[in-house]
């Protein structure tokens, strides 16, 4: 049996969640849909792109993702399909798939889309498209191969001697603030010195690294390496970014200091 998921920004009370699935389950009627989010901020390409690169991945291998954002018909954005990692995902080319995937996908096909509906590409092309990979139509067979997608690249973390200087690229449903600060870089450029995570001003300051969010005290600030492995801000049972006035793009910083410094 085959899962079709769907992310789009249509907020879930919108017919058009009705109207796709309508449209997929008649086609192919044995197919799994599965909502991923349709609580996408309208044309969030980044918001969709960080969504779906950390969930894709716990669905099994040829899955088809059905991706409505920013899909509004353009020959500078053509719609495809890809295939990466084992999935497919059927989109607009808008940049996502760059924020997506660190590596090329393996297989880019620009869809035909000659007379089909264009102000709701989802319903008139992105579901059939869906359904034929479901009933087991060659990627290859659903249009043009291409080997060039537009890119948007992500923003890195920058490092200058003992100072990373990242930024927030993500809020959650808790109003926690996920950074693009990796454990990883964490590690390398500290060296077990010790730091300061200074949250826009100096005036927001942790100096250590949570296991759990509540090894700090209710209301208090805190710092943790969640399951992505990339540094999270957070209020124990609060709203940092409410708080705070945090907003995407918003900087944090790390300083680190030798341990012979006091």
């Amino acid at each position: 049996m085959s899962i079709i998921t769907l992310t789009t920004d249509w907020k879930a009370n919108d017919f058009y969640v009705g109207a796709v699935k309508g449209a997929i389950i008649s086609n192919c009627p044995d197919v799994t849909i599965i909502d991923i989010t349709h609580q996408i901020q309208t044309y969030n390409v980044a918001q969709a792109a960080f969504i779906l690169r950390n969930s894709y991945n716990h669905y099994p291998k040829g899955t088809i993702h059905i991706i409505g954002i920013n899909s509004e018909n353009s020959k500078k954005y053509p719609y495809v399909v890809i295939k990466a990692d084992g999935h497919y995902f059927i989109g607009a080319a808008n940049g996502i798939f760059g924020l997506m995937f660190d590596e090329k996908p393996d297989i880019i096909v620009k869809i035909n889309n000659e007379k089909k509906l264009l102000t709701f590409p989802e319903l008139s092309i992105f579901s059939k498209t869906a359904c034929d990979l479901a009933k087991g139509k060659d990627i290859l067979e659903l249009g043009e191969k291409i080997s060039y997608l537009s890119q948007q690249i992500p923003i890195m973390p920058a490092v200058d001697e003992n100072v990373i200087t990242g930024s927030i690229i993500y809020i959650d449903s808790y109003e926690n603030a996920i950074t693009n600060i990796s454990q990883d870089l964490f590690n390398k450029v500290g060296e077990n010195k010790k730091f300061d995570i200074l949250i826009k001003s100096t005036s927001n300051r942790i100096s250590k690294i949570n296991s759990t969010y509540d090894g700090t005290s209710i209301g208090e600030l805190l710092a943790i390496f969640n399951s992505l492995n990339l540094l999270e801000i957070a209020i124990n049972k609060g709203k940092v970014c409410e708080l705070l006035d945090l907003n995407i793009n918003t900087t944090i910083r790390i300083k680190f200091y030798d341990n012979t410094n006091n």
